[in-house]
């Protein structure tokens, strides 16, 4: 059976798929697999793609740029489901080797989205359900050889697998920055010779984000030429997949934010994006192999605190940095970063004996935690003051020490991928923000210490701390 065949097909999954609602889904699954498309399908086809050729043969890549609840993520799962179950890969694998079909996302937490769709298809068909030998909250092992796992986007944890089929799910949103640990090229880079043994599939979904990563390349490389025959890539607003979604959602995300909702709804790239900082501007500023400088007497140090409660994602972190007394320049000395879990207690001390150290008794953090924050460090002898800028604030004045060479920044990995990732949304009040499902924690110490530091010209010694 082709895949087309199994939507219809009422002991399979004709009661999930075979509603018209389905229509330019199944006109691109045809496509994909190059079955034969009618006049409607060759309508949506083109529609979709921007393509005005019939494919010949099956693409090996999906990229589907689709609105949010346009189905995508039911869709794949479909695909997933259809490789695992519907092909045999014995003839084609060593002893003791499996085809994976891995489901990939940015976290685990998100991949068990899909992987729930998966499930889902499998348990409510007696027919698959059976060929299931061995099953957890994470994997499927199936008596074909075939193994469904859901795993993180990583380089290094996707290496090694002989695959079928690779969802890449919402990748829009995976680390774009060559700094990261994990960028999504090199993810993607890493996934291709392992589909290479089965001839596999590379599905990857998502709603569009900014103009940047795996996704966009896809999009600017693949949409609408007729002439590649191994990647193909659609583009649809959510109403034209999921006719049956309420408008009214639709329409008030519209009115919301405009922006916002032309990429989540409207599957369109964002150009209120922006990069904030070029990789090149950072690393000119960069000492190499530099990670701390030690106090001197000679200089006044400004420390600065990006504080946390210790049980979310966000990490607390510290910096402090000093204006050179020659030229000028802005000097990062020191920076602490202390992932969660943590003891918002125990982290407040260690934060206050480093600015001890420096002799910095008074420092400046956002307003996060109220009272609390101050009343810790105040226990520990060192005055909080609230910072008068917001964040956005902050990274406007730092942005120019950076491209005018007026600062020096430690040789740490975390805070050159956060300050990288940092991304301006040119709204109608220009926001300075990091990336969804990313962190920002320890370059928001290291510009604000550094910011405070220029704007300073004279220290009033003693409590009340102020800029003057």
């Amino acid at each position: 059976m082709n895949i087309v065949e199994t939507m219809g097909d009422p002991r399979l999954f004709g009661d999930l798929f075979a509603a018209n609602c389905w229509d330019n889904w199944r006109a691109l699954l045809k496509a994909f697999y190059a079955l034969p498309l009618d006049e409607k399908d060759t309508d949506s086809y083109t529609e979709l793609t921007n393509r005005k050729t019939a494919p010949t043969a099956p693409f090996n890549e999906l990229f589907m740029i689709i609105g949010r609840r346009g189905g995508k993520s039911q869709v794949a799962a479909l695909i997933a489901v259809y490789e695992a179950f519907f092909s045999e890969y014995a003839d084609q694998l060593s002893p003791g080797e499996v085809a994976t079909i891995m489901v990939i996302a940015a976290d685990r937490k998100q991949a068990r989205s899909v992987f729930r769709y998966i499930t889902g298809l499998i348990k409510d068909c007696p027919m698959l359900k059976s060929m299931v030998m061995r099953e957890n909250s994470e994997s499927i092992e199936l008596t074909n050889r075939a193994v469904i796992e859901i795993t993180t986007a990583s380089h290094r944890r996707t290496r090694g697998y002989t695959c079928s089929c690779v969802i890449a799910d919402e990748i829009a949103f995976w680390m774009t920055s060559e700094e990261s640990a994990n960028p999504d090229k090199e993810i993607i880079n890493a996934l291709r010779p392992s589909l290479a043994t089965l001839n596999g599939k590379l599905i990857a979904l998502s709603s569009p984000y900014a103009r940047k990563g795996v996704l966009w390349d896809a999009y600017r490389n693949y949409y609408g030429k007729d002439k590649s025959t191994r990647v193909l890539v659609a583009q649809a607003p959510t109403q034209l997949m999921n006719p049956l979604l309420d408008k009214s959602v639709i329409d008030q995300a519209y009115f919301e934010d405009e922006d916002s909702a032309k990429a989540e709804y409207g599957a369109q790239f964002r150009t209120d994006v922006e990069t904030f900082v070029s990789r090149e501007a950072v690393e000119a500023v960069t000492i190499p192999d530099r990670i701390e400088l030690p106090p001197a007497h000679c200089n006044l140090y400004i420390g600065f605190v990006d504080a946390a409660g210790g049980s979310g994602r966000d990490s607390m972190t510290c910096a402090i940095a000093h204006r050179d007394n020659k030229d000028g320049s802005i000097i990062v000395d020191a920076v602490r970063a202390v992932k969660p879990p943590f003891s918002p207690e125990r982290v407040t001390k260690e934060f206050s004996e480093l600015f001890d150290t420096y002799r910095v008794h008074t420092i400046i953090g956002d307003r996060w935690g109220g009272d609390w924050v101050r009343e810790q460090f105040r226990k520990n002898s060192i005055d909080y003051i609230p910072c008068e800028l917001d964040k956005s604030q902050i990274y406007a004045e730092f942005l120019p020490l950076v491209n005018s060479h007026r600062i020096e920044l430690p040789d740490i990995k975390q805070l050159t991928t956060e300050l990288c990732n940092l991304e301006r949304k040119n709204t109608v009040k220009p926001r300075i923000d990091h990336p969804p499902g990313q962190h920002d924690d320890l370059i928001n110490s290291v510009a604000g210490a550094a910011v405070f530091a220029i704007r300073k010209r004279k220290f009033e010694a003693g409590p009340p701390f102020r800029f003057i």
